[in-house]
């Protein structure tokens, strides 16, 4: 398969910016209009929804709504709702607001596991598979988010063995039915990208994988690309580009959604996604969190979104007739 010919081919564009985004931002968005951008998200036709985190209000203030968020919005069919979930308790209220799918996070880095989370790989993965459990029991969905998938800020690479044996216990013994391999600082590179997702489908072609990608270096839409080509359809994406790399300060966060959308449909590809209606959303981020966003669709507009000519144009055509 060509990454540049897109064919029709079906690529799920899959929302993370309502959680991943909006906790990196330190104004609180007020509960209604989370759930008016959600809400325009779904109707746009995003494929799956990471709507909110069931965290510590302490640890997370900016996601304390969670629950009020994910009663209130409309369900549109066909949309995937998920949410992030650390914990047993987590995992509850969860289910309790009525989430399709919990999403587990744990790093494929022992360094950056213990940074974040505060335990060793072992530890998490014996807490999550608790976790698990419990979504079975509720015939809930499981999604496992492997971050550091494509290397450690502190351990530098990671080895795809050591990623693809993790995928390899979520998948046997925690029973998850989707797999998220992450570039949780933009560390990803595209022929890296292509290599670790062609040993993931050849070794589970009927698993779920989707691909998070953060344009830290500027190589996010390249490595969407480098997925493709390496047999991915699913792909994480914030609306105008918003979070943040802890460990890169000041740079670019999630790949951005717009933008990916943009490109694949000029590339013949089908998302399913209403480009306008994700721009309207778009261009009411900064508002909501009180300063731009690093879209370069929402700044530029889109590649025929054409300018008005020159109003003498007609006067400069005479002139240089004349010459």
């Amino acid at each position: 398969m060509n990454a540049w010919e897109g064919g029709g081919r079906r690529i799920h564009m899959q929302e993370v910016g309502t959680r991943d985004g909006l906790q990196a931002e330190s104004a609180f968005v007020p509960t209604c209009e989370k759930i008016a951008l959600v809400d325009s998200l779904a109707r746009a036709g995003m494929a799956k929804i990471e709507v909110t985190a069931f965290v510590s209000p302490k640890a997370i203030p900016a996601l304390a709504d969670a629950q009020d968020v994910m009663r209130g919005i409309e369900r549109v069919p066909g949309v995937v709702y998920s949410a992030l979930v650390p914990n047993v308790r987590g995992a509850e209220r969860a289910i309790e607001s009525g989430v399709d799918e919990l999403n587990l996070v744990m790093s494929a880095s022992e360094t950056h596991n213990l940074s974040n989370l505060r335990m060793t790989r072992a530890q998490s993965f014996a807490a999550l598979c608790e976790v698990a459990g419990l979504a079975r029991q509720a015939a809930c969905a499981v999604n496992i988010s492997l971050s550091c998938s494509f290397g450690c800020p502190m351990e530098g690479n990671v080895a795809e063995d050591t990623v693809l044996a993790w995928c390899a216990r979520f998948i046997g013994e925690a029973g998850a039915g989707g797999i998220t391999l992450c570039d949780t600082t933009g560390m990803a590179y595209p022929t890296q990208v292509a290599a670790l997702t062609r040993r993931f489908r050849a070794a589970w072609p009927d698993i779920e994988l989707s691909l998070h990608f953060h344009n830290t270096r500027g190589m996010g839409l390249a490595n969407v690309l480098a997925g493709i080509d390496a047999g991915a359809d699913r792909f994480d994406a914030s609306l105008g580009g918003i979070g943040g790399c802890p460990y890169a300060p000041g740079a670019s966060g999630n790949v951005c959604t717009e933008e990916v959308v943009h490109a694949l449909g000029l590339m013949g590809y089908d998302t399913g996604v209403d480009l306008e209606r994700l721009l309207a959303a778009s261009k009411r981020l900064p508002e909501l969190i009180g300063h731009e966003t690093p879209s370069q669709i929402v700044k530029a507009g889109r590649r025929l979104d054409l300018h008005q000519p020159p109003q003498d144009l007609e006067a400069i055509r005479e002139r240089a007739h004349a010459r």
